[in-house]
């Protein structure tokens, strides 16, 4: 394969272009129906581009990797051929100079880096669902994980003391923290590496690396060039979502989204889902390590030093709690444990367990498809409320703060809850959802496309059994959930 400049390429392509971006990497020329991205002709250091074929084994990479995730945008590698003129074509009769990766060109307002508040709480769902499926499906990767995120830990050590602009007595904090948590997590990580959940992962899974298309998020921009930064623990991947949306003030999705992963993950993932959680504040701190010498080689040295904090703050978790909202149907339970969530806890908030998911989820089935009757015997009932409380004690021991959805109306679940928080020397917070029987009913007629297949019959039922007043704090649910939950909290404290 012969060879065409950097410089000629880049000029051939710009005017045929509407617009081009340049990128660290790579340039990448935008027309009305596709996008082509050329990488750059250089070694810089942590990547070598500096010959054809290197660069064409990368954009294979590059198509490889991204085409699970976003099959409809990224087309095919093009040859660049040099025509009998001497001018430039994209696969052209003339003989091969160099390549480019072809993709679809999409609305860049649609992806969410540049509007995070477009992340409510469905997407959040569907965020964290569509990468855990995303991660059941990728390829195992056993030698990376523990060995991705140790070398990570170690660059980041010698980029951030390089950076003048940070405070480096809070670096030496951050760093401190960061070694001392990576080796008390070693052991866990080097098991869940072993036992499947290292893989080969998108690897820069920020906001501004997901799109937004017909309503449903679309991973793309992985990270084609190094294995130690694609063969990773898969929650070390979902960190850096987790990590951006706390960042960013949106603590909200990020629980949310965190709460779908880990409910998706345990239908396609060893038992060993929950306990793996004790690594998140490291992992979440590694990556705003990450994200602060980006920023401050960007010269954003405010941003740079914010994140340092945020990655002490990471590494210095409050304590978990067990909490437990019950109620009838139609209540608000997930509502309000959904508004709940975020306000207890180690980033990004509580992980909440719902009957109406670990039902399904035990009898293999999609968290909205609806059950038959035999999916709600007295065996079904015991067997989910045991799956519920493992569960919760997994994350508690992991140091994860719980929040458990159900109705709660029998009272030894109730108290069974409460010993479970005892068990694990955790405080216990319960909330009871109070509203009319009017209200609920016309809240159960009206509910479509969620977890729970309670009918109104159903809901008439449970006021029938309900018995006395249970003691947990009554909640209003009436209130709007966000006020609901943030006085329940505050009267707590």
């Amino acid at each position: 394969m012969s060879d065409a400049s950097e410089d000629e390429i880049v000029a051939w392509l710009t005017p045929l272009s509407e617009r081009r971006i340049d990128t660290a990497c790579a340039h990448v020329f935008l027309t009305p129906e596709r996008a082509l991205k050329v990488k750059r002709h250089d070694d810089l250091g942590y990547v070598d581009f500096s010959t054809a074929e290197r660069r064409l084994w990368a954009l294979e990479r590059e198509l490889e990797f991204n085409r699970p995730a976003a099959p409809d945008i990224y087309r095919a590698v093009r040859r660049i051929t040099r025509e009998a003129d001497g001018s430039l074509a994209v696969e052209g009769r003339g003989e091969t100079v160099d390549h480019a990766l072809e993709m679809r060109r999409f609305d860049e307002r649609l992806v969410l880096g540049a509007q995070p508040d477009l992340v409510d709480g469905d997407l959040a769902e569907r965020l964290g669902r569509t990468i855990a499926r995303v991660h059941a499906e990728a390829p195992l990767r056993p030698q990376g994980g523990l060995t991705a995120l140790s070398w990570t830990t170690g660059s980041n050590t010698g980029l951030l003391r390089e950076i003048a602009a940070l405070d480096q007595a809070r670096v030496e904090t951050l760093i401190a923290l960061t070694e001392a948590e990576l080796e008390r997590q070693a052991p866990l990580l080097a098991h869940r590496a072993a036992s499947g959940f290292a893989r080969r992962c998108h690897g820069d899974l920020h906001l501004g690396n997901i799109l937004l298309e017909d309503g449903e998020p679309v991973l793309f921009d992985c990270i084609e060039f190094s294995d130690l930064l694609s063969d990773l623990d898969v929650q070390y991947d979902l960190a850096f979502l987790l990590m951006d949306l706390d960042f960013r003030g949106r603590r909200d999705a990020a629980a949310r989204a965190h709460s779908a992963y880990l409910d998706e993950a345990a239908r396609r993932f060893p038992s060993e889902t929950w306990a793996g959680t004790a690594a998140l504040p490291l992992m979440l701190s590694v990556r705003a390590g990450v994200r602060t010498h980006v920023c401050a080689h960007s010269g954003d040295a405010a941003a740079a030093n914010a994140y340092v904090e945020a990655g002490i703050a990471h590494l210095s978790p409050p304590p978990p709690v067990l909490a437990a909202v019950g109620g009838l149907s139609g209540s608000g339970k997930s509502v309000f444990a959904r508004a709940a969530a975020p306000l207890m806890g180690a980033s990004p908030g509580a992980v909440i367990l719902r009957t109406d998911e670990v039902r399904k989820r035990l009898m293999d089935a999609a968290p909205t498809e609806r059950l038959a009757d035999d999916a709600y015997s007295a065996e079904a009932h015991a067997r989910t409320y045991d799956a519920l409380f493992e569960a919760a004690g997994a994350l508690l021991k992991a140091g994860r703060a719980v929040v458990l959805d159900a109705t709660f109306l029998d009272p030894g679940l109730r108290a069974r809850a409460e010993e479970l928080a005892a068990r694990a020397g955790v405080p216990f917070r319960g909330a009871w959802m109070d509203a009319p029987v009017a209200v609920l009913e016309a809240r159960v007629a009206a509910r479509t496309g969620d977890a729970s297949d309670a009918t109104v019959a159903v809901l008439r039922e449970q006021v029938a059994r309900l018995g006395p007043a249970p003691s947990w704090p009554k909640v209003d649910a009436t209130a709007p959930s966000a006020v609901a939950a943030a006085a329940w909290r505050a009267g707590l404290a």
